[in-house]
């Protein structure tokens, strides 16, 4: 399986250990910032914010999971090696959410255990996740479906299809083009792929609606 992978795109070794280091810890200072940030901004009033930043709504932003797929997809593609990917996209959003409760916790006073488990458990599993993420830069069909299916999670986000059509909030919006010029590809290639997206979103939108039913 793992010949199959590197036959998709070839990782590239190349990198001393202090570089590599540096990148570690670089990922888990920004991962704890935009943890705190998180918080801040649910504890800050939202006519407190800059207007333009109320207009965006920016605390439901960083507080729904579109951005946090996006951050963790750059992370994932850019890396070196799928090793690397899942190593940096693992400490990235560990640090977020260890940021996120360590402000809850000693600025806010109050720990909601449970909610946090559930994402320190998110943070695990996108170790393995980051790992294959890395090959959507790659050549061929599973490339093509890997990407495919990041960009429809994030149309799932954006748009909304079972309900009627329209889009959620202007910055998911965003949040999917921005994956949809990371995703790029050759123009049939990309045809394909946007197509799959959206098959992909609506499917996880059936899929969602009908586990919280249960």
């Amino acid at each position: 399986m793992k010949s199959f992978l590197n036959k998709i795109r070839m990782p590239d070794k190349s990198g001393s250990t202090l570089n590599k280091v540096l990148f570690c810890l670089l990922f888990i200072v920004l991962g704890l910032a935009l943890g705190v940030l998180q918080k801040w901004l649910d504890n800050t009033a939202v006519n407190e914010l800059p207007l333009f930043l109320q207009q965006l709504d920016i605390t439901n932003f960083f507080g729904r999971i579109a951005i946090w797929i996006l951050l963790g997809t750059i992370i994932s593609v850019y890396s070196k090696t799928p090793q690397k990917a899942a190593i940096n996209t693992f400490l990235f959003l560990i640090s977020m959410v260890s940021g996120y409760y360590l402000y809850c916790n000693f600025v806010v006073g109050f720990l909601p255990v449970s909610y946090m488990m559930i994402w320190f458990v998110a943070s695990f599993i996108s170790f393995f996740l980051s790992y294959i993420c890395w090959y959507a830069k790659g050549k061929g069909i599973v490339a093509i479906i890997i990407s495919s299916l990041i960009l429809g999670a994030l149309f799932s986000q954006a748009f909304i299809i079972t309900q009627g059509i329209y889009y959620t909030y202007i910055l998911e919006v965003i949040t999917f083009a921005i994956g949809l010029v990371i995703l790029f590809r050759k123009p049939k290639e990309f045809l394909i792929e946007v197509l799959l997206s959206v098959v992909f979103g609506v499917a996880f939108q059936y899929l969602f609606s009908y586990l919280s039913l249960y």
